[in-house]
């Protein structure tokens, strides 16, 4: 016999059931007039931003203002995924930043693994990769590599910039602020945007994480 306790309770895990069911439901996708998908995410949150039909290629950055101020080294890890090419400053397993990055091309391509920063330097320059100049100071070779192109007499090479270098490997892979592509671009480090690379570069130390994958 059911008695009215008994159905109280029924109702009760019924309505905590369907309350669960609902709160897992993807929201509904609508679509315009002109047949455009409709961003079913509130604006300004990580969802509508990954949702939003320019994700991953955009240039934009997505920040988390709240968690960003309680970030730091201590407590930060980055995560990069070559094949989203965006790098992700990570505090536990929540998104801090999600920014693009431009990793290895295939000839020279950034490794992939578990590494942990090396070194952190503000105005670093490559050793190996820049550009040659000749006695006279004319440009002879704009995508030099040490290890193969020689200086002309009289002439020097200029290491290119690598600001807000963090050194990952001992054999010269980091991450720094670089010109970005939306694909593989770089000599294997992970270059990153000018105005997000600092900020970045503060939140972690020697020692800090780095997941590439």
């Amino acid at each position: 016999m059911i008695t009215p306790r008994l159905l109280a309770l029924i109702f009760s895990f019924s309505a905590v059931a369907l309350l669960a069911s609902c709160a897992n439901r993807k929201p509904v996708v609508t679509y315009t007039k002109d047949g455009k998908v409709v961003n079913p995410y509130p604006a300004g949150s990580y969802d509508h931003f990954k949702t939003e039909p320019s994700y991953p290629k955009t240039y934009s950055v997505w920040k988390n203002d709240a968690l960003l101020a309680q970030t730091n080294p201590e407590n930060s890890s980055i995560f990069i995924s070559l094949a989203k090419q965006r790098g992700f400053l990570m505090n536990g397993n929540n998104v801090v930043l999600d920014y693009p990055i431009c990793s290895g091309i295939a000839s020279r391509p950034t490794p992939v693994g578990t590494f942990y920063v090396l070194e952190k330097v503000v105005e670093k320059k490559s050793n190996k990769y820049g550009r040659i100049y000749d006695a006279a100071g004319e440009l002879v070779n704009g995508d030099a590599d040490t290890s193969m192109d020689t200086v002309p007499e009289g002439g020097r090479f200029e290491g290119a910039s690598m600001r807000y270098w963090m050194r990952l490997t001992h054999d010269g892979v980091g991450h720094h602020i670089g010109p970005v592509k939306r694909r593989p671009a770089s000599h294997a480090c992970i270059r990153g945007p000018s105005e997000t690379m600092p900020l970045v570069f503060s939140k972690v130390k020697e020692g800090t994480r780095f997941i590439i994958q």
